[in-house]
């Protein structure tokens, strides 16, 4: 994997999938919370606290060995939001300059049970990335080649400093058994039960991942969004069904779908004005191009629905029983945006 490749992937220490900072040696200039914020880092050139000036990030002291007897480097420790296969970390220094790390390194370890801050130097920590270098005021990624599956990590800077923002992306792994005990009905395309957006036709305001994610949409641009469709003058995007957006989302587990939500949640003058949605079974691997998607045996699940703006829509009667299917498609008539789409059922054997 390249070291752009993995940037897709969703973020498994994102504070909206869950994550947190549990700990840091030290954040004496910058708090560690503000290492998984999800926007991008801010900087006020005149903006000061009392401890120096404020920076957006996790930034800790100087160290200095004879006037403050600290030694050593400082670290972190994240718990990911979702269990999952790291694929690769983003460790963004941006507007650290002349205070960023100069090198970092990463361990993970999976916990099934909970484990004290205090105590976690005992738990079988296991090097992902070793001692790498960093630049400042920049995006510094790493692939990482590890099939294990983790729930918490540690961070090292080497040998103090600011980091802004970190990002840790890769495929979420969920215990399904443990799932299957809890409940009966999942929502099949979720991305905490391994629900992936594989391709859309246009992302233009807003990335299709934000489809499945948890919880409600916050404000619009939490959603999938697509660009204005525009033709000649006779064109007419509302009866053309060749001229739409669409979204494939890959089931975390096939299974049958009983119950699907549309939700336009703070779509109010930019709502499509129809959705249909089809399914596939697909076996083995899927080039996940548009060309590719488009030539998927699909078949009507909701046949093409009237949508109201900033509402709710859910669905049951309406589904066609296509039996187990491992891929949905969401078509928008034209365009426009969707802020959730939920597919609630039952996964393949574990009925």
């Amino acid at each position: 994997m390249t070291m752009s490749d993995f940037t897709h992937l969703p973020d498994l220490a994102g504070k909206r999938l869950g994550g947190l900072v549990l700990w840091a040696s030290d954040d004496f200039f910058a708090p560690k919370e503000s290492l998984l914020e999800p926007a991008k880092a801010v900087f006020d050139p005149d903006r000061y606290t009392v401890r120096g000036k404020e920076m957006d990030g996790w930034e800790s002291r100087r160290k200095r060995r004879r006037s403050m007897g600290r030694t050593g480097h400082d670290s972190a420790i994240i718990e990911l939001g979702l269990p999952g296969t790291l694929r690769g970390i983003d460790v963004d220094t941006s507007f650290f300059l002349g205070n960023y790390p100069a090198a970092c390194s990463l361990d993970a370890v999976r916990l099934d049970h909970f484990v004290p801050t205090e105590r976690m130097d005992g738990v079988p920590w296991r090097e992902v990335l070793p001692r790498s270098l960093l630049q400042g005021g920049q995006s510094n990624r790493f692939a990482l080649a590890d099939e294990a599956t983790y729930t918490h990590l540690r961070l090292h800077i080497y040998p103090d400093g600011g980091v802004a923002r970190l990002r840790l992306y890769g495929e979420v792994r969920p215990d399904w058994e443990r799932l299957q005990r809890e409940r009966g009905w999942f929502d099949l395309a979720a991305m905490e039960n391994g629900g992936r957006a594989v391709v859309s036709t246009d992302d233009f305001f807003s990335h299709k991942s934000n489809l499945i994610v948890p919880g409600r949409s916050s404000f619009m641009g939490d959603g999938w969004e697509t660009k204005r469709r525009r033709g000649g003058a006779d064109a007419d995007w509302f009866v053309d069904d060749e001229v739409h957006d669409w979204v494939v989302i890959e089931l975390g587990r096939p299974g049958r779908v009983h119950k699907l939500e549309v939700d336009t949640n703070h779509f109010k003058g930019n709502f499509p004005d129809t959705v249909r949605i089809e399914a596939a079974q697909v076996d083995g691997p899927l080039a996940e191009t548009v060309e590719a998607c488009a030539l998927l045996p699909w078949r009507e699940l909701l046949p093409r629905t009237p949508l109201e703006a900033h509402r709710r829509h859910r669905f049951a009667a309406e589904l066609a029983d296509l039996g187990v299917v491992t891929h949905l498609r969401m078509s928008i008539f034209p365009d426009g945006g969707i802020s959730r789409l939920r597919a609630w059922g039952v996964p393949e054997g574990l009925a």
